[in-house]
């Protein structure tokens, strides 16, 4: 497996580039993010992941390894191809991904071309739970602020008896207006005025 490359960039464009390493140039498919952070560079190092299909073998590049550890999780899921998991990954940042995941968010994969309402339940439901590991361990992928956090208040609001579509607003509410809440406690009291 290729971990990344380093090289130049004689050709760049929003779907591909190709990147040249001592005389081979190395034909990588990109996300749009990615392309905007090569715009203007010569040079880069992208992460990569290697597709072997029986027709093709295709490498996919990435300028932050966040992105590349997501376009992996998003291809595991069942209906999603590495084409369609790059056109997500250009619609939205993976730091937006993961949020829409956590968040329960299917209008959000719904207006990437090629995701239905079907298919961004099956990324939501597939991915939730590893994205949720993810953010709440030292990985970066996903350090989505106050998302450990989040999630504790969420369950414990439900066993409360709150309606979790409710609880989800409130919480999601109050984490946009106060994002340097930084404990459970301040968070479920803050939520718990807003919903009674």
């Amino acid at each position: 497996m290729i971990a990344y490359l380093h090289g130049k960039l004689p050709f760049k464009s929003p779907t591909n580039v190709h990147l040249d390493i001592g005389g081979i140039a190395y034909d990588v498919q990109i996300s749009l993010n990615t392309y905007g952070q090569l715009e203007s560079l010569e040079e880069a190092k992208l992460f990569t992941h290697l597709i072997i299909r029986d027709d093709a073998h295709s490498l996919y590049g990435f300028f932050q390894e966040e992105e590349r550890d997501l376009f992996i999780k998003l291809v595991s899921v069942s209906g999603i191809g590495p084409n369609t998991a790059r056109v997500i990954l250009s619609y939205m940042t993976p730091v937006e991904a993961a949020s829409a995941i956590l968040t329960d968010n299917v209008a959000a994969f719904k207006k990437v071309k090629g995701v239905g309402p079907k298919t961004a339940q099956r990324i939501i439901l597939d991915l939730k739970d590893k994205i949720a590991k993810d953010a709440l361990s030292t990985s970066p992928i996903l350090n989505i602020p106050n998302s450990g956090i989040r999630e504790e208040a969420i369950s414990a609001l439900v066993a409360l008896g709150f309606q979790k579509s409710q609880v989800n607003k409130a919480v999601d509410k109050i984490l946009s207006d106060n994002s340097n809440i930084d404990q459970v406690e301040t968070l479920i009291k803050s939520v718990l005025r807003q919903i009674s």
